[in-house]
């Protein structure tokens, strides 16, 4: 149903590509749609979808972790909610965040996105900290229940099955 799919790593760069008069309905994710907005100045149709993992980051407890970690800098990908993003030094998709780290010269990193990526971060910049965001709760529960769920197997699976003809993925 959708005329372009892009990632967090593309969206700005793909929306400044569509003419200026041309409506756009981004979906499915708002807070990375308001992020697009305020990087391209477009005015975008949002569709109310969220990533369940960037909204239950605390910006109350984010700054608590800042005033613990003055110099750590805040990175966080466009999916978590404005008031989150206010206080990154650096926004960036997930691969952009794991480059950020590798060529920071910070020692230390509050990270606002999906955990799982902080293993990633520790294998390509050993001596450095990584500090996941706190999220809203009192559990330690922000990886994404549904994001595991996806296998090559399951995407194979899925484009045999609603692609005519023979997939040879």
């Amino acid at each position: 149903m959708s005329d372009i799919i892009c990632t967090s790593s593309n969206a700005v760069q793909i929306v400044r590509q569509i003419p200026e008069e041309q409506p756009i309905i981004f979906a499915p994710d708002r807070n990375l749609g308001r992020y697009v907005m305020a990087q391209t100045g477009r005015d975008l149709v949002l569709w109310q979808g969220s990533c369940i993992v960037h909204e239950t980051f605390s910006e109350k407890k984010m700054v608590q972790l800042q005033i613990q970690h003055p110099e750590a800098e805040v990175i966080a990908h466009p999916e978590c909610e404005p008031a989150v993003l206010r206080h990154a030094n650096y926004v960036g998709s997930t691969t952009a965040l794991l480059k950020y780290c590798q060529r920071s010269t910070s020692q230390s990193f509050i990270i606002a996105t999906e955990p799982g990526i902080i293993h990633q971060m520790q294998k390509q910049a050993p001596n450095k900290v990584f500090i996941p965001a706190p999220p809203t709760n009192n559990c330690n529960c922000n990886e994404c229940p549904y994001m595991r769920l996806n296998t090559l197997e399951k995407l194979y699976l899925a484009m045999k099955d609603r692609m005519p003809g023979n997939c040879t993925a």
